[in-house]
């Protein structure tokens, strides 16, 4: 996940002009939505509002508001995606424009900091080979990773992204117990009688979005008379994927297993999402 913050603290530390690009309305058919945003300095942009013409006129004029100290701090600027920027997106986007400073570093701070406490949270358990990858491919999604293995020494020097956040414990079923309702499980550590463990203590929760176990269909075979056989609830074995990543079966590269699984955990945190938003009587079954 793209943090602007650390970005517009070094730019002004380093005494560079800046200025922040927000999507302030979109109308119609427009490649982002409100309140994205785009910080924009000397040699760089981070961070995107939908690129094209649009874009690129954009980085134009922020370099030259933060440049310019004669103009007004702020500005905003209507765009209609048409042929005249040549976009055919038909809709409208008005751009808020600001010369960046420490107070934008602020707000900005404390908007990502609330932004933060918001995203899902994904408890990843392992750090080996597809562990590594995975957290990799989370990272510049909107998730909050716990990611989570008894061994210090297999995670890398440096987390993937600022929304990963490294957990050494040899008691990975606390971070089970105290992990928030809705919250997403990918469990592949290196002890398969742990995986075991962890899976059936996140299935007895029962409040979880996700639950995602490493293996094969003869792993997920062994684990569902295991767990039978601890008087676990049988249907609770529906909501287990297992194996996580299956969508390509013949393909174990850890990487690939990692885009995968990506794929699974935003449609299922999109789908939740939106059963959330739906009234509840259009969720209510109609039975005749």
């Amino acid at each position: 996940m793209t943090d602007l913050a650390p970005a517009l603290r070094a730019m002004l530390q380093r005494g560079e002009p800046a200025a922040l690009v927000t999507v302030a309305d979109a109308r119609g058919s427009t490649p982002r939505e409100p309140g994205a945003r785009m910080l924009v300095g000397p040699d760089a942009a981070i961070g995107t509002i939908g690129g094209g013409r649009l874009e690129w006129d954009a980085i134009s004029r922020a370099r030259a508001l933060a440049r310019d100290q004669a103009q007004p701090a702020e500005t905003t600027v209507d765009v209609p995606l048409g042929p005249a920027i040549g976009q055919c997106c038909g809709g409208h986007v008005t751009l808020r424009l600001e010369r960046a400073d420490a107070a934008v570093l602020s707000r900005i701070e404390a908007e990502e900091r609330a932004a933060s406490s918001r995203l899902p949270r994904v408890l990843l358990f392992g750090a080996g080979h597809v562990g590594k990858a995975i957290a990799t491919a989370l990272a510049p999604l909107p998730f909050d990773i716990q990611w989570i293995d008894e061994r210090a020494e297999e995670f890398p020097p440096e987390m993937p992204g600022s929304n990963v956040h490294r957990v050494v414990t040899s008691a990975p079923l606390d971070m089970v117990a105290e992990a928030p309702p809705g919250s997403c499980y990918l469990i592949l550590t290196h002890l398969h009688a742990l995986d075991f463990q962890i899976t059936e203590a996140v299935l007895r929760r029962g409040d979880f979005a996700y639950a995602g176990l490493i293996g094969s269909a003869t792993k997920r075979r062994r684990f569902e008379r295991t767990f039978t056989a601890h008087g676990g609830d049988p249907r609770a074995l529906d909501r287990l994927t297992c194996p996580i990543g299956s969508a390509l079966l013949r393909d174990k590269r850890p990487a690939v297993i990692a885009a995968l699984v990506a794929g699974e955990l935003l449609i299922t945190v999109a789908s939740a999402s939106k059963e959330a938003e739906e009234p509840a009587d259009a969720r209510l079954e109609v039975k005749i």
